[in-house]
């Protein structure tokens, strides 16, 4: 069966102000809204179309997180996925960690392609799925605007400084998805209702025989400084002036 595996990460709503926790522990996310990483969204996006077209036989998403995921993971598969596996730990994971249960996870279900957004609008690292095809030992393209497959290969658009850049890789392979790529569809109410039938697995990282550990450790949140406020001038001797006594020329 020629099979997708997509990754997708819960985070905060693109749409809410966050807000750190005064203790300087973490971000606030009590009776916050949580959605799929719109990157993500947009990778079991193009895996759907991938299947539409007919070059796909099954769509797999899954998640690493917390046992309030599944209304993620059940928001995918109204979307479409066929499948979804959650692999819950209350333990935040870093990006080496997260490819590394990925990577099991490809043994497990044997993929031809692994689709994940760029990055996770919440860390913003970017890391994973590089990391994954490291150790999946697998070719990557990062940061696609366009996939095209062919007969055991793919064909990515990706945007760089210089303009467009066009990389072919073999399958199996990981790609790495940007903005531009898609617009995901828009969730129907009756496609709701038929998610709630779709199998969604949920395993531990002990039966997959992971013990994360962590490379980093947070040491404090804390949020932006407020800008000051902008000084008019009238002339662009009085703005020399201002640059000047603020150390900037």
């Amino acid at each position: 069966m020629k099979r997708i595996l997509v990754g997708i990460k819960r985070v905060v709503d693109y749409n809410v102000r966050i807000r750190v926790k005064p203790d300087g522990s973490g971000v606030l996310t009590d009776g916050v809204k949580m959605s799929v990483n719109p990157f993500d969204e947009i990778a079991l996006e193009e895996a759907l179309r991938i299947k539409e077209r007919g070059a796909a036989d099954e769509v797999v998403v899954v998640t690493v997180g917390p046992a309030d995921c599944q209304p993620q993971l059940r928001t995918c598969l109204a979307m479409g996925a066929d499948r979804a596996l959650h692999v819950q730990t209350d333990t935040p994971l870093e990006p080496l960690a997260t490819a590394g249960v990925l990577r099991t996870l490809i043994e497990r279900e044997q993929p031809f392609l692994v689709l994940l957004g760029k990055q996770a609008i919440d860390d913003d690292n970017g890391q994973t799925g590089q990391m994954l095809a490291a150790l999946w030992d697998r070719p990557q393209a990062t940061f696609a605007s366009k996939i095209e497959l062919t007969e055991g290969k793919a064909q990515v658009t990706r945007e760089v400084d210089a303009g467009l850049e066009t990389l072919e890789v073999d399958l199996p392979a990981v790609v790495t998805v940007d903005l531009r790529l898609n617009e995901p569809r828009y969730v129907k109410l009756p496609d709701i209702m038929k998610a709630k039938k779709k199998p969604l697995d949920t395993l531990t990282l002990e039966s997959l025989g992971i013990t994360p550990r962590a490379q980093l450790k947070t040491l404090r949140y804390e949020p932006p400084a407020q800008r000051s406020k902008g000084v008019r001038v009238n002339d662009a001797a009085e703005l020399l002036a201002a640059l000047k006594h603020k150390g900037l020329l």
